[in-house]
């Protein structure tokens, strides 16, 4: 079965809309504890966030660069400047132990994350689910760290996390995603993304990255 798509004219209004989409459901959480798990996040989709009200709300990182606190590669760094930090959960990326540290912000994930918005690369993976990375096997972990991809480790929730949540969004912009966008859609298991086995997939596209 394919997943579901919606189509928007242009990259900011895709990001309006799943800024729109994480805003009802933290209303229709009826002032509950939500989690929310977020991938790198465009500035438009920012701006939308940042207006939010986030009383009761954990956000945590869905991946995160090893790098030094601040450094712009960073995807807490801008999470931080735009959200109140109390209710940002980064990835402890900058101790030693790596893998222990993986372990200690796994225990911190709830059991099932209430959302997680994802983006899409052009060579198929999302999260920091790679190609031929061995983090692609992990089953038996929440998070994991990977090998080097593009000049840097990475700290990454791992398939049991995302398909134990209760709903993924998918942000996916830009023409050069329309063939990887195509393999998501079918859950072309040959890609990291397409092998996401959760019942809860919504992908919202614009007309570049949707175009045949």
């Amino acid at each position: 079965m394919t997943l579901p798509l919606e189509i928007a004219a242009s990259a900011d209004e895709a990001a309006r809309r799943v800024g729109s989409l994480v805003a009802e459901r933290l209303q229709s959480g009826g002032g509950a504890a939500f989690s929310l798990a977020l991938s790198k996040v465009p500035q438009v989709l920012l701006e939308e966030l940042a207006a939010l009200p986030w009383d009761d709300v954990d956000v945590y990182l869905v991946d995160e660069r090893v790098a030094p606190a601040g450094h712009p590669d960073r995807n807490v760094t801008a999470l931080l400047a735009a959200l109140p930090p109390d209710v940002v959960h980064p990835m402890p990326v900058e101790h030693p132990d790596l893998e222990g540290a993986a372990n200690r912000y796994a225990a911190e994930l709830p059991e099932h994350l209430d959302l997680v918005h994802l983006g899409l690369g052009s060579d198929g993976h999302t999260a920091s689910l790679v190609a031929g990375d061995p983090v692609l096997d992990v089953r038996d972990r929440l998070v994991a760290v990977t090998q080097g991809y593009l000049g840097r480790r990475r700290m990454t929730l791992t398939y049991p996390a995302l398909e134990a949540a209760r709903e993924i969004v998918w942000l996916v912009t830009g023409e050069e995603k329309a063939d990887a966008l195509v393999r998501l859609l079918a859950r072309d298991p040959s890609i990291p993304a397409g092998r996401i086995a959760n019942p809860r997939q919504l992908v919202v596209a614009d007309a570049a990255a949707a175009s045949p």
